[in-house]
């Protein structure tokens, strides 16, 4: 079994054309590349190389060899990928949130991932974050904190923006745009189960009402036969199931600072590897504003 290490040696020879590009383009060193070389040759119990003083270069039955190489380590990189795949395909990925925006998008989504992934329904608190993951219990925790430590790196995935939905005859419904101060005193028909929205608005919303509902089709009653204002973010749009039917309310941006929480996907560093081509379909998939 002649290994990867020289054939790739032999290949970029073949294309560089001196030992010292060739020491150059793999990062190693010349003599390494000229022991390397002829291993193979030995390996094989053939002439690959001309050897001419001060010159090297491949004789015929090494130019043979260098294409049959590139053939051969596409065909190695292919099973490998191909496995890592597959891999992929049949373990599951254990992701939990901070917030339940992203739990919806990744429920929504997640049939088009190429990896299957497990979503813990109970929202992670930022001090289980770092326990969590060194312990295994999840691979990518998604929250607003963006974590780099010895073990531990975090990825940016995308924001969620808070909006309200207003009568349309109210006057605000005018607006283009409105700020936490213009809710001041209103009743908001809210879903119990928000996260770190709810502290949010409690906050930042003077002397306003929240008549909160564990379910999304009571809110959703409530809100037909009611003037009663909700909130939604661009990422709660994208699930079917929290979209409110013959719903004429106006929708406007809440522009406070605090109305948009920036999320990234925390993970172990020694797992970048494999957890990236999940992140980047996660990132695809993350909602614009809108």
């Amino acid at each position: 079994m002649i290994d990867n290490y020289l054939l790739e040696e032999l290949v970029t020879f073949a294309s560089e054309k001196t030992l010292a590009k060739t020491a150059e383009k793999l990062s190693v060193t010349q003599p390494t590349v000229t022991r390397g070389m002829q291993k193979l040759e030995d390996e094989l119990g053939i002439q690959l190389f001309d050897r001419q003083p001060n010159r090297i270069v491949l004789t015929d039955t090494g130019k043979l060899a260098a294409e049959k190489a590139t053939e051969v380590l596409a065909v190695n990189r292919n099973f490998v990928q191909q496995l890592q795949n597959y891999a992929a395909r049949q373990s599951v990925i254990k992701i939990a949130s901070i917030a339940p925006g992203p739990l919806i998008l990744l429920r929504v989504r997640s049939a088009s991932f190429s990896t299957q992934i497990s979503i813990d329904k109970k929202f992670i608190t930022h001090d289980q974050i770092t326990t969590s993951l060194l312990n295994n219990e999840n691979s990518i925790i998604i929250s607003d904190q963006k974590i780099q430590t010895d073990q531990i790196e975090s990825r940016y995935l995308g924001t969620e923006n808070l909006y309200v939905n207003l009568d349309k005859f109210m006057y605000l419904a005018n607006s283009q745009q409105v700020s936490f101060k213009d809710l001041a005193g209103l009743s908001f028909v809210v879903l119990n189960d928000i996260g770190l929205w709810k502290e949010i608005i409690q906050k930042y919303i003077p002397n306003a009402k929240f008549l909160y509902q564990e379910e999304w089709a009571a809110l959703t009653e409530i809100t037909k036969y009611s003037s009663f204002p909700y909130f939604s973010t661009n990422i709660t749009t994208v699930n079917p199931q929290q979209r409110t039917s013959n719903d004429d309310r106006v929708r406007l941006p809440i522009t406070d600072e605090v109305a948009t929480m920036t999320f990234y996907a925390n993970y172990l560093k020694k797992q970048r590897k494999s957890l990236t081509p999940l992140l980047n379909e996660i990132s695809q998939n993350w909602p614009n504003l809108s």
